[in-house]
């Protein structure tokens, strides 16, 4: 009898060591999208810092996606951005909508059904594709007018990034779309100054006429808007929030074949990956997930000089095309939730995975 009580008390004290070290639910969901960021856009930002550590160093888990669209091997950010906002494939071109034309749920909608706050931050202009997939249902990326609408529209709480010129031209009814967005109570921020003077949601900030500069133009308006967004979403917040930031001209940089700006741009969205991960240290309950589309220009690094023999040879960078490429592209997961991922999985896989991971959210 003796025995078989401390066979039992010994179970109990194991079964409260097993609660105490259990991981803290999910509540705050962190979506970075490197757009064209391949494995060989991160390995350029590797050996130009000497292997010296980054925050992909950092990761806690690692995973693999495939990327192609409904109807092409080769996806474009939209068909692509509508994969990873809303788990289901779509012809190229399309935003937010399944290949019979029928609307898609997003990530920023699940999220809203949860009482999470919800955040898009990039340096393209906001109706760009890759932002326009967490909001927009449109056939085509093109229609500027129904993404603006369906923008303001979204009653996402935190919006920055460019586009401020087509926010502002007068619609036909009079008036433009921020005139519509301050009748719904956003604070309304025109300069990337003025972003780090907001206080309270909702807000939108459009601070460039269409896609912000280049990286060695804009200082570091990337990572100083993750952690002004992370602020504002997660200020006197008990339901928590899903935030996505764009690393969107990576794919720009690669489209001219421009290495160099390429990896001034990894640099950039390195930054803002490195201000998720520190708010997730600071805010157990946090999951960050790194990704991309797509590949663009098929980046490869080869050795410069063919003997091997050498004890250092260079290393070239080189494109093979000025669009996309079908190569799989990594997925970085860092804080709570981060093994939770893992393995090679299609682009529309991660996305369920995340609408899961939300939909438990406390």
């Amino acid at each position: 009898m003796k025995k078989r009580f401390l066979t039992l008390a010994a179970c109990a004290l194991a079964l409260c060591a097993a609660c105490t070290d259990r991981e803290p639910e999910v509540r705050n969901v962190i979506y970075l999208i490197g757009d064209g960021m391949g494995l060989a856009q991160v390995s350029l930002l590797q050996v130009a810092e000497e292997y010296r550590p980054t925050a992909f160093d950092r990761a806690h888990n690692v995973a693999l996606i495939t990327t192609r669209s409904a109807n092409n091997r080769v996806t474009d950010s939209a068909a692509a951005g509508t994969a990873l906002s809303s788990g289901c494939k779509t012809r190229n071109a399309s935003l937010g909508l399944d290949t019979a034309g029928q609307p898609l749920v997003p990530l920023t909608v699940i999220a809203r059904r949860q009482g999470m706050r919800t955040g898009l931050v990039v340096t393209s202009y906001l109706h760009h594709a890759t932002p326009a997939a967490f909001y927009a249902h449109v056939s085509n990326r093109g229609e500027t007018d129904s993404i603006t609408c369906d923008m303001v529209r979204s009653d996402i709480d935190l919006l920055f990034g460019g586009g401020r010129k087509a926010l502002s031209d007068t619609l036909p009814e009079g008036g433009t779309r921020i005139d519509a967005f301050r009748a719904k109570g956003y604070r309304i921020a025109l300069e990337p100054a003025q972003i780090d003077t907001l206080s309270g949601l909702p807000v939108l900030a459009a601070v460039a006429d269409r896609h912000l500069p280049a990286a060695s133009e804009r200082g570091d308006y990337l990572p100083q808007a993750t952690r002004k967004a992370l602020e504002l979403l997660s200020a006197d917040n008990d339901k928590g929030f899903f935030l996505m930031v764009e690393g969107s001209q990576i794919d720009m940089a690669c489209h001219g074949n421009d290495a160099p700006r390429a990896l001034d741009e990894m640099r950039d969205f390195e930054r803002a990956v490195a201000a998720a991960m520190d708010f997730a240290d600071q805010y157990p309950g946090t999951l960050v997930v790194v990704t991309a589309d797509h590949e663009t220009g098929g980046l490869t690094l080869p050795s410069g000089k063919d003997d091997f023999t050498l004890p250092e040879s260079g290393v070239r960078a080189e494109f093979s095309t000025g669009g996309h490429s079908a190569t799989i592209v990594p997925v970085y997961l860092y804080g709570t939730g981060a093994g939770r991922i893992h393995g090679l999985m299609d682009n529309t896989d991660l996305a369920q995975q995340l609408k899961a991971i939300i939909a438990k959210a406390k």
